[in-house]
């Protein structure tokens, strides 16, 4: 009788295990099987679309679709959508890592969808296949499709620099945050060693960050206000020794209007604790950067976040590309010399008559733009299709101390109240309701009893 209630008010549990098993009867086959380009099971005809990635494109795209017309299978080596303007926050305990991340099977699959954890490799447009790699067990497989969006983002550009790959990190993926959190903790326990000298202990607290765009300086900005507002009543004794530093070679937020440029390097350069060095690093070591001229800096953390480069998947195909080894694309985001069923967006693609930036607001835009272009040509509405366009809707970044930028079309911006709009802002633009109420209750949590330095 419990069950029988259960259920009843919560019907999804009662289906919700045939949907699991559902879901785990692929059948995309293995490259040694002879029906290699079998289609899944589609009753009602619809054409099959595959997304690559789970990034801001990828994701418009699957949240916009019609999925009435299309069966919908999503290939990422991450199962989840990562908000990533609130990535930085969770280097420092600002916020918890679930806290930005939504499950992708959460967002309206049904029976005939599919999510698979695993990541392309090649692609034969001829043949309109894919080939993928199992994230769990590395077994490949073709997949078979009638439209396909590539999605997959872009890496870290270490521009050849010795030493990045394998003495730095990266901030990217919520992976990525989590390692420089457990590196910042260690750090500190370390220095509070009784057999580490002073001149280790300055060394293990000297955090350096490469690159002066918006991660960069929103993650000095976060590292800042742990700093200011978590060591001094946690590592009394190792306040002192503490510095972060971020290295420019040209200027910080160049995306940014110059005046809040200018203000953004005032406030860096007023802080105790913190410094501007513009220079290039020509080689990163486990303990130490090497700057451009010959200058050797100790370091204890290194956080390399300067520019963009293509994954192997973008660079391998054989598909019109750049010089930066983007995918090229007309007004319409369909890849140049593809038949018209490959699309691009995202940093991994480039409009050939009209560049725009790679950045979250361009890639969730061209998302849901694809959207509805394919439904139009689901529905033989061609006619119908108008090209992209994008406006600048503004842009905002946080500086620490409860400072901030805010740079739109209309009105520039600074100090406390941008602070509150940028908190506003991202808290409107948060994927789901769950995520709206975890994000202003970690801040919360954050404001009354500070960070959570446990380590794990």
């Amino acid at each position: 009788m419990r069950v029988f209630t259960i259920a009843r008010f919560f019907p999804r549990l009662n289906s919700h295990s045939v949907k699991a098993i559902r879901r785990f009867q692929t059948t995309a086959s293995p490259l040694n099987s002879s029906e290699t380009q079998t289609k899944y099971d589609t009753s009602k005809h619809r054409q099959r679309l595959v997304i690559l990635g789970t990034g801001w494109g990828s994701y418009s795209v699957l949240k916009h679709i019609d999925k009435k017309l299309f069966d919908v299978i999503v290939i990422s080596p991450r199962n989840h959508f990562l908000f990533t303007p609130l990535l930085c926050s969770t280097t420092v305990g600002t916020l918890e890592f679930r806290s930005i991340i939504e499950p992708i099977r959460n967002t309206g699959f049904r029976d005939e969808h599919h999510f698979q954890l695993a990541e392309a490799i090649s692609l034969s447009p001829d043949e309109h296949t894919v080939v993928c790699r199992s994230i769990l067990n590395n077994e490949e497989y073709l997949l078979k499709y009638d439209k396909l969006v590539i999605g997959v983002g872009a890496v870290s550009n270490t521009f050849g620099v010795p030493g990045v790959n394998e003495n730095a990190f990266f901030l990217k993926e919520v992976a990525d945050a989590r390692m420089i959190r457990n590196q910042i903790l260690k750090n500190f326990e370390l220095a509070m060693q009784p057999d580490v000298t002073e001149d280790e202990q300055k060394r293990l607290l000297q955090f350096v960050i490469v690159g002066g765009g918006p991660t960069g300086v929103e993650f000095g900005a976060e590292l800042y206000d742990f700093v200011k507002q978590d060591v001094t009543r946690l590592y009394v004794h190792e306040r002192s020794k503490v510095s972060v530093t971020l290295i420019e070679a040209r200027q910080i937020l160049p995306s940014f209007d110059a005046k809040l440029r200018d203000f953004a390097e005032r406030k860096m350069k007023q802080r105790e604790q913190f410094r501007l060095v513009q220079s290039s690093v020509t080689e990163v070591h486990k303990d130490h950067v090497k700057l451009q001229h010959g200058t050797i800096m100790p370091c204890g953390l290194v956080v390399w976040s300067t520019g963009l480069a293509p994954r192997p998947f973008t660079a391998s195909v054989d598909l019109p590309k750049n010089n930066n080894n983007q995918l090229v694309v007309d007004e319409f985001l369909r890849v140049k010399d593809s038949d018209g069923s490959i699309f691009a967006i995202g940093d991994c693609s480039f409009i050939e008559a009209h560049p725009y930036p790679c950045t979250a607001q361009v890639a969730e835009r061209e998302g849901s733009y694809v959207a509805k272009s394919l439904g139009l040509l689901a529905q033989g509405k061609t006619s119908e299709l108008q090209p992209f366009s994008w406006k600048n809707i503004g842009m905002l970044a946080y500086l620490g101390d409860y400072q901030g930028l805010a740079d739109f079309p209309t009105s520039k911006l600074q100090g406390f109240k941008s602070w509150i709009l940028w908190r506003s802002v991202y808290f409107t633009k948060l994927g789901s309701w769950r995520l709206r109420f975890q994000v202003p209750f970690d801040w919360m949590r954050t404001f009354i009893w500070g960070r959570d330095i446990s380590q794990f």
